[in-house]
C-alpha cells in the first residue's frame, strides 16, 4: 500500500504491481475499492503489464471527503498520481463509475492515454440509473452493511448470476455485513451523489484512442444499448457483449472479462 496527497493533506490510496511493461489504471465502480482487484492483478503482471490500482476519495483506503464535489474531481487526483509516480500514459480499465472517469480523463488529457477499456457503463446518468443510485442512498442511510447489501445487490448481479450462485451470494452477505458500515455507507452516498448530473453525450467524439468496451448482456443499470450509443460516437471503438453478466460482468465472467482484455492490450498496448 502506498499514499499520495492532494488538497495539502487529503491522501489517496494506491498500488502498483509488476516489474515493467504498459501500466493498465484500474478506476474502481463505485462500491469498489484497491482490493476488489486482488484476483486480477496476477492475471496481468504475468502477461508483462504493470498494473496502477487507486481508490478514489471516500473509497477503501483513500480519505474521506466530506464536502460535495462532483465525479470530475478524480481526474485531476489521477494526473496529479501519475506525475508522481513518472507515467506519461496510461491505460485505464474503467468499470460503471470509473468508466465515467476514464472518459473525462481521455476527453480532458487525451494525451496521457494510450488506448482504454470502459466497462458496464454510459456516457450521461440516465433516469432510471440515478433512481437507482437514489434506492441505494436510501438503503445506506439505515446505516446496516447486510440491509444494504440485499436491497443493493439484485440491480447489480443478473438474474442468471443469482440463479447459479446462490452459495457465494451468501458468503459475501456474511463478508460484506460488517465491512459496509456507517463509514462506508456515509462515504457511499457522497460518492453516488458526485455523478448525478454527469452527461458527455456530446463529447464523446472527442476520444480518438482506441477504446474497447465491454457490455453485460443483462446489465439493467448500464444496458447494452447505451454501450452501444457510446461505440457509435467514439471512432475508433470496439463493443464486445459478455453473454448472461449483468452490472458486475468483470466477476460474474471473470475469465472472458481478463480475455477480451487481454486480446485489446495486445493489439494496443504495445504498438509504437
Amino acid at each position: 500500500m502506498a499514499e499520495f496527497v492532494v488538497d495539502d493533506s487529503l491522501k489517496i490510496n494506491y498500488h502498483l504491481d509488476g516489474e515493467s511493461g504498459p501500466v493498465i489504471l484500474i478506476l474502481n465502480g463505485i462500491m469498489m475499492s484497491t482490493a476488489s482487484w486482488a484476483d486480477f492483478v496476477p492475471v496481468y503482471t504475468e502477461n508483462n503489464y504493470r498494473v496502477l490500482r487507486v481508490d478514489f476519495r471516500d473509497q477503501g483506503l483513500s480519505d474521506s471527503y466530506p464536502e460535495d464535489y462532483r465525479i470530475d474531481i478524480h481526474v485531476e487526483d489521477i494526473i496529479k498520481l501519475m506525475d508522481q509516480l513518472e507515467l506519461e500514459q496510461v491505460i485505464p480499465v474503467g468499470i460503471s463509475y470509473g468508466g465515467m472517469v476514464a472518459m473525462l480523463m481521455a476527453i480532458k488529457y487525451p494525451e496521457r492515454i494510450k488506448s482504454m477499456v470502459l466497462a458496464n457503463t454510459v456516457s450521461r446518468v440516465t433516469p432510471y440509473l440515478k433512481a437507482a443510485s437514489q434506492a441505494w442512498q436510501e438503503a445506506a442511510d439505515l446505516k446496516d452493511g447486510r440491509k444494504f447489501f440485499k436491497l443493493a445487490m439484485p440491480f447489480i448481479y443478473s438474474d442468471y448470476f443469482y440463479k447459479h450462485n446462490q452459495e457465494f451470494l451468501a458468503s459475501r452477505e456474511e463478508i460484506l455485513a460488517d465491512v459496509l458500515d456507517e463509514k462506508w455507507l456515509t462515504r457511499f452516498n457522497r460518492l453516488a451523489e458526485s455523478s448525478y448530473d454527469f452527461d458527455i453525450e456530446n463529447q464523446l467524439a472527442k476520444i480518438e484512442m482506441p477504446v474497447l468496451l465491454v457490455a453485460g448482456e443483462r446489465d439493467i443499470l448500464t444496458p447494452l444499448e447505451k454501450m452501444k450509443e457510446i461505440a457509435d460516437e467514439i471512432a475508433d471503438s470496439r463493443l464486445i457483449t459478455i453473454n448472461d453478466a449483468g452490472h458486475a460482468s468483470c466477476y460474474e465472467k471473470m475469465d472472458e472479462f481478463n480475455t477480451v482484455v487481454l486480446g485489446h492490450l495486445a493489439l494496443t498496448a504495445k504498438n509504437n
